[in-house]
């Protein structure tokens, strides 16, 4: 299958393509090396056999033209990481929801039907919580007082009782918190709408926290692994925000290139008009504060020092049940916790 990869030389999206490219389908990758993600400006190394298009997603005549002979396309370029403040907003809506639908219009017009997203677990908002009292409940707004009192967990809005997180499912509602969030969840409605007008079809991946080789030094725009193994290669000691307590879920990269395969595999057995939304999670649940401990442990730093600082921007837990990837698509996760941060901990990581 011809294969076009937009956003293929960044983290996540060379390591779908080398792996698309080992399964021996040809890829295109249509990638404008921002700034924000490749300050060098240089491509990564990627294997032979894939063409490159240096341009912008959001310009329809170099996407039309990338489109030529193409079968499928796997969506990976977006603006990430919740940014500096909203003065980012217009460069989140630039990238994620224009560029987006500058795609699925000239995906309309060359005729390509077959679509493989890149989501995230941040559309979700905070996680599932239980109430001993109400069940299932959402939890309100965090509030700038509680967190600098350091009242981070948050309470049920409607007892004021201590919630209990559990793992959200893809039947969650949409409860965008941040910027980065909303544009995510936009790419999502739009690529739906899409696939009605157009009779295409669509797999939503919604990844849950990435780490591995190849993750971009740290920058406003890096996730919290980056940001611990950038300190640790200056000999400073990780800094964790909070109490150190927030659970997430870590899934290896290489399994997350491995989820896009099977999504790339399976989206054209699709109803026409459909889309489908999967959570990619390792399905073990860790703490920020055990992430940056182990982290810090494999590379031989300093250990972790919680500051409890926070961004209001954040949530407090969000930790996937990925059950429906693995039934359906056959995906399991290959690279443990313990494997996977020794690995990430010797890895150069990505100028």
């Amino acid at each position: 299958m011809e294969i076009l990869v937009t956003g293929g030389a960044g983290f996540i999206g060379s390591a779908v393509v080398r792996d698309l490219v080992a399964a021996g389908h040809g890829v295109r990758v249509l990638d404008a090396l921002l700034p924000a993600v490749h300050p060098s400006g240089r491509l990564p190394e990627l294997p032979q056999g894939c063409s490159v298009v240096r341009g912008d997603v959001r310009d329809a005549a170099v996407v039309e033209s990338a489109l030529a002979g193409v079968e499928a396309v796997c969506h990976q370029a977006a603006m990430v990481g919740l940014g500096l403040d909203l003065d980012d907003a217009p460069a989140y809506v630039g990238c994620n929801e224009l560029g987006t639908s500058v795609l699925l219009a000239a995906m309309a017009r060359s005729g390509v039907r077959r679509l493989v997203l890149a989501g995230s677990m941040v559309v979700y908002g905070e996680g599932r919580y239980q109430c001993p009292e109400h069940g299932d409940i959402a939890p309100g707004p965090r509030r700038p007082a509680d967190l600098e009192a350091g009242r981070f967990e948050p309470p049920c809005p409607r007892c004021g009782t201590a919630l209990r997180p559990g793992l959200v499912d893809e039947q969650a509602p949409g409860d965008p918190r941040n910027v980065y969030a909303v544009t995510k969840l936009a790419q999502e409605h739009l690529a739906a709408a899409w696939a009605r007008a157009c009779q295409g079809r669509v797999l939503t991946l919604r990844y849950h926290n990435v780490y591995g080789p190849g993750m971009p030094r740290d920058t406003p725009y890096a996730g919290v692994a980056s940001l611990f193994r950038s300190a640790l290669a200056r000999g400073e000691a990780p800094r964790v925000f909070e109490d150190g307590r927030q659970r997430r879920d870590f899934v290896h990269v290489a399994d997350v290139a491995a989820a896009n395969l099977a999504a790339l595999a399976a989206v054209g057995a699709r109803a026409p008009g459909s889309s489908r939304a999967y959570n990619v999670g390792s399905g073990s649940v860790h703490t920020v504060g055990e992430m940056a401990e182990a982290l810090a442990a494999a590379y031989g730093g300093p250990a972790p020092v919680v500051t409890g600082q926070y961004r209001l921007g954040d949530v407090r837990h969000i930790t996937a049940d990925s059950s429906r990837l693995r039934a359906e698509l056959g995906w399991r996760p290959r690279v443990s916790f313990q494997e996977g941060m020794a690995e990430f901990a010797a890895a150069p990581l990505r100028c």
